[in-house]
């Protein structure tokens, strides 16, 4: 086992509280795409601590082979390949390696994904390829080789793709239509695979502090904590907590279901990823009692 470098984040998520009962994953497979950072790695740590043997999955070996040693380091059990969502080929052989090591996986956890803020105006067509190839194809490809091999070998499992809650979710339209392509994937496959023992969820996370954060202007994500009725922002924690959740027996009966984790931002508020344009700001002030009225256009 190599030595994982210190990492505040991993240190965190090894001795943060969690809300779900210790063991609930005992003698679980769980595999976590996009797990070396961000909500991906929170969930591996929580399965991981919640008894399961965690194969965290993503491009970038080295953050993988730092979360993998740090829960290694716990006494916990993870393990790493490296696989790249958009290419079927590559996410096959990732089954084979998985199915070959671990006797398949119970439980798929779909969390890698990425965008690009910009107005959709401005998207060229490589950009929006690149969104929709990630975040739409990729889910499929993992979605789907996970179901034939559940099908193949005559054993349920349990799907949680991570999407976005679009209300309100400004100037990542292509990740708004992708995201929204996986969960009426999601909603669909939910129906066929029944029969199959297969469950099939989503979990949409509003305003989450994480590594993503890092592609916003600053000037931007320091105000989103206004952008939901409780004025917080999420972290990436209380994913994983709702993920494993879903996936896990406590979501037993549940299915074809998207469960929004937006400190009600999916009710009231508004997520702009660029800054929000004068047009928008204006029509804010409608509801400020101490501006002047303006005449209706």
């Amino acid at each position: 086992m190599t030595q994982a470098p210190f990492d505040p984040a991993n240190e965190d998520l090894a001795d943060r509280p969690a809300g779900l009962a210790a063991g609930l994953l005992a003698e679980k497979v769980v595999l976590v795409s996009g797990g070396g950072s961000g909500i991906g790695r929170a969930t591996a740590w929580l399965a991981a601590r919640l008894g399961a043997r965690v194969v965290v999955c993503g491009r970038t070996r080295e953050k993988l082979d730092a979360v993998s040693a740090a829960i290694g380091e716990r006494d916990l059990a993870c393990a790493c390949e490296t696989v790249d969502i958009r290419d079927r080929g590559t996410v096959e052989l990732l089954f084979e390696r998985v199915g070959r090591s671990h006797g398949g996986i119970d439980i798929l956890i779909n969390s890698a994904g990425g965008q690009f803020p910009q107005p959709a105006i401005d998207y060229s067509p490589k950009g929006w390829r690149a969104v929709i190839e990630t975040n739409l194809d990729g889910t499929f490809h993992m979605m789907q080789c996970a179901a034939r091999r559940w099908r193949d070998q005559r054993r349920g499992g349990s799907i949680v793709n991570v999407v976005v809650s679009p209300r309100g979710l400004h100037h990542i339209a292509h990740s708004c239509a992708a995201r929204a392509g996986v969960v009426a994937f999601s909603n669909a496959v939910a129906v066929e695979w029944a029969p199959l023992g297969i469950r099939v969820n989503c979990v949409a996370p509003g305003a989450i502090r994480s590594e993503g954060w890092k592609v916003y202007p600053e000037a931007v994500s320091r105000r989103y904590h206004n952008t939901n009725p409780m004025r917080q922002v999420g972290e990436p924690w209380d994913i994983a907590e709702a993920c494993l959740y879903l996936a896990g027996p406590s979501g037993r009966f549940i299915t074809g279901e998207t469960l929004e984790i937006t400190g009600g931002g999916h009710l009231w508020g508004e997520v702009w990823t660029t800054e929000k344009p004068a047009h928008f700001v204006e029509a804010s002030r409608t509801f400020d009692p101490a501006a002047p009225e303006q005449p209706e256009q």
